[in-house]
């Protein structure tokens, strides 16, 4: 006895909700929908009409779930990632924007928008794709908005992300623990989502193990925090005296991670604030007076 065909793309969806659970995945119906959107080249809420209206099935969409089930990121099989406002290319060599980030990004743009005496100035030190530089644009149009990238893919990323969106940022290929020698003492926010996680350590989760690259991932420390503090310190001497400061960090780095900035002296208004599930996710801290050299 041989099953039934799928003809819909109702059916399509459904058994693809099954098949994404099955591997594990939490947002399955989420990433169902959205790569029934990609094989038809629509919308989410098309498809939810298509699915009504039973239309068929398109070509390539069991390819894709096959793959998502093998724990290809959705983006990567999309090549795109919404990450505030807008939308992003992305694919393998960068790493993928979260959802978590955006309260990053967030943070640094209500810091920007209080800044109404002269064009605000922004840093965004390790930029990937350029999500936090570009929605800083996007959301604060006025400010000039600078970007670093150490990884030649990820900045190529960024630069397609620029261009596709018509947004004045510069993006700069190199070492943000060294970048903006033109810029010292002279930024307002410097924001930054650098790699964290501790040398040794596995991510659990395979999507982010198996593609994001392992320069977007590891501190360069048993507790992954080398590689921010080196961040933190280049900030110190890019910010001008009372500007600000935004960082992601893990859920359990973010004690450290204050305790060593408050040690330096250079900072004052240490905070740590928690994301949407409720966990330590990114410090802020004011540049106080004292010289960074």
């Amino acid at each position: 006895m041989t099953s039934r065909p799928v003809v819909s793309l109702r059916e399509a969806v459904r058994d693809a909700v099954a098949t994404l659970s099955d591997a594990g995945i939490g947002s399955a119906e989420f990433d169902a929908v959205a790569l029934a959107a990609s094989a038809l080249g629509t919308t989410a809420s098309e498809v939810r009409k298509l699915m009504i209206m039973g239309a068929p099935v398109p070509a390539g969409l069991d390819d894709l779930v096959a793959e998502r089930a093998r724990r290809v990121p959705l983006q990567h099989l999309t090549g795109r990632a919404g990450f505030r406002r807008l939308e992003l290319r992305v694919g393998p060599g960068v790493f993928v924007p979260r959802f978590e980030t955006e309260l990053v990004a967030g943070l640094a743009i209500s810091a920007l928008r209080g800044i109404r005496a002269r064009p605000a100035v922004a840093v965004d030190l390790c930029t990937g794709s350029g999500a936090i530089a570009l929605a800083i644009k996007d959301e604060v149009p006025a400010a000039q908005v600078h970007g670093v990238e150490l990884s030649e893919l990820a900045h190529a990323w960024a630069i397609r992300n620029r261009d596709d969106l018509g947004l004045d940022v510069d993006l700069r290929l190199g070492d943000a623990t060294c970048a903006f020698p033109d810029l010292e003492a002279a930024v307002d926010v410097v924001v930054s989502n650098p790699p964290y996680i501790p040398v040794g350590a596995t991510p659990q989760d395979p999507e982010v193990r198996d593609h994001d690259p392992a320069l977007a991932l590891y501190g360069g420390s048993c507790d992954g925090l080398r590689i921010p503090l080196e961040v933190a310190a280049r900030s110190a001497v890019l910010l001008r005296p009372g500007a600000m400061f935004v960082m992601e960090h893990a859920d359990v780095q973010g004690h450290w991670l204050a305790a060593a900035l408050a040690a330096t002296g250079r900072w004052q208004d240490i905070a740590d604030h928690e994301d949407l599930n409720g966990r330590p996710r990114v410090l802020t801290a004011v540049r106080g007076t004292k010289p960074a050299h």
